[in-house]
């Protein structure tokens, strides 16, 4: 792995002139053991050629590109985008010697398989959701699970911005996953994803989803557990981008250190 004299690790941003891309590139600017190496974003981006603090009134050096060959002198990409986006730049980390940290959701069977086996040669942290709480959220509702197993119907409720494309959101896919392990069901057997009409009664081991999309929510989550004559209800609610930013900066230091491997925020945070 090619490493940089200083102490800084080097950050690459996909996505350099999307909302979640501009919120990662002001947390690398402000963090004092990163810098800015690489802005990239596809070739119709009004931003290309232009300076990647633009947008916050300061001059980094780093233009918006679409050249992939600018990730060479680059420790860690950052990708919060699309899949088939992501795919291409792993792609091209694999190329340059650069290690990933994951944020991207919506990826099918095909793009999993290329996250494995890009971690085979070279680290990354693949998470639906870089936030510490929600990391914390998740160790939660890991507890909540084993206990409540039986006598509780679960269900996950997600809300979001208008302009997400995939549902439900990875994050409640994660929480439904942890839960249904702790539970000892296997979510694509229990998940129920729809309703309308005449369903019929709810299966007993059944974990069901609700989605919201609207307005700028960047993200609210709650798991229901509901009982006979009780309910507990697990939230976490997200009002900036900048948890999953700051999460993603840890994610890419975190990485340092490793050669190859998949890891995810569990492992970032000590929490595994």
């Amino acid at each position: 792995m090619t490493m940089t004299n200083s102490k800084k690790t080097r950050i690459a941003i996909s996505g350099a002139s999307g909302r979640m891309g501009k919120m990662l590139i002001e947390s690398v600017m402000v963090d004092p053991a990163c810098e800015l190496s690489a802005a990239l974003d596809i070739d119709e981006s009004p931003m290309i050629g232009r300076d990647a603090g633009e947008f916050i009134g300061q001059q980094t050096g780093v233009r918006i590109t679409a050249d992939l060959n600018s990730l060479v002198e680059t420790d860690v990409l950052i990708d919060f985008t699309r899949p088939e986006a992501t795919v291409r730049y792993l792609a091209a980390c694999e190329q340059y010697d650069v290690r990933a940290v994951i944020g991207t959701t919506g990826f099918d069977a095909s793009g999993l398989a290329s996250i494995h086996a890009f971690s085979r040669h070279r680290a990354a942290v693949f998470a639906p959701n870089m936030s510490v709480g929600v990391n914390i959220t998740l160790k939660l509702l890991e507890t909540a699970g084993h206990f409540l197993s039986e006598g509780f119907d679960i269900e996950v409720i997600e809300a979001h911005h208008r302009h997400k494309v995939d549902a439900p959101s990875g994050t409640a896919l994660k929480m439904a996953e942890v839960v249904a392990r702790a539970a000892r069901r296997h979510l694509p057997e229990v998940a129920r994803y729809t309703r309308e009409g005449h369903t019929g009664e709810r299966p007993e081991k059944e974990i069901g989803f609700s989605v919201i999309r609207g307005g700028d929510i960047v993200g609210d989550h709650t798991v229901l557990f509901a009982g006979t004559g009780e309910r507990i209800e697990i939230t976490h609610k997200s009002s900036s981008r900048a948890t999953y930013a700051q999460g993603a900066i840890r994610a890419a230091k975190f990485l340092n250190d490793k050669a190859a491997g998949l890891f995810d925020m569990q492992d970032v945070l000590g929490l595994r």
